[in-house]
């Protein structure tokens, strides 16, 4: 049976078909499926009453399902637009954060050469001390020493981050791995899609 769009199984059959007394045999019993309460799914043939005496009592029964069923989509809707909404709120978020991770990760190894570079300079400075109080030693050794300074030097001006101004460096759409440490449970594939079970609540 069918109201406004619920389908409710109604299932009318001998109560007790096995039995030998035909009275007994002949007492049917209606019963509504899949019941969503305590409420009463089944009614019988009884002394006080026929079966059809309580047919109305289960088309009420069967209308009040349909009313709760109607509200249960209506809740569910709901929540899978609030579920929606704050994923999206969590990707931005986490999108945003895993952009800014970017950008950190590109300032620590700009820093990190910079602080190459600093000792590189520091050294080829000494060696050119060196280079200069050096008395004792021969000519040939003296110029070989002066090479290499001058190739120490080359180098440590190429990889010098700070040899040309530093710009904003361009970041790339962080893929669905990237967003994971920041999603707080969520999933970056949709709200509906698995949690993950390192945090967050819905």
């Amino acid at each position: 049976m069918v109201v406004d769009g619920y389908a409710c199984a109604v299932m009318i059959q001998q109560e007790f078909p096995q039995s030998t007394d035909p009275e007994r045999s002949q007492k049917l019993v209606i019963e509504l499926g899949y019941p969503r309460s305590d409420r009463q799914s089944r009614w019988g043939d009884r002394k006080r009453w026929v079966l059809e005496d309580v047919l109305g009592a289960v088309l009420r029964e069967i209308e009040t399902r349909a009313a709760e069923d109607v509200q249960r989509k209506e809740a569910e809707a709901r929540a899978k637009t609030d579920r929606e909404v704050r994923w999206r709120a969590a990707m931005e978020k986490a999108t945003e954060q895993a952009l800014q991770a970017q950008l950190a990760d590109t300032l620590r190894e700009q820093a990190s050469s910079w602080q190459e570079t600093t000792a590189l300079r520091a050294y080829c400075d000494a060696l050119e001390h060196r280079i200069a109080e050096e008395t004792d030693v021969e000519e040939p050794q003296v110029a070989s020493a002066r090479r290499w300074l001058a190739w120490a030097r080359r180098y440590t001006q190429s990889v010098d981050p700070l040899h040309q101004l530093p710009t904003m460096p361009a970041s790339k759409e962080p893929e669905p791995e990237d967003l994971k440490p920041y999603l707080k449970g969520w999933s970056p594939y949709g709200p509906d899609e698995k949690r993950y079970g390192w945090g967050g609540t819905r």
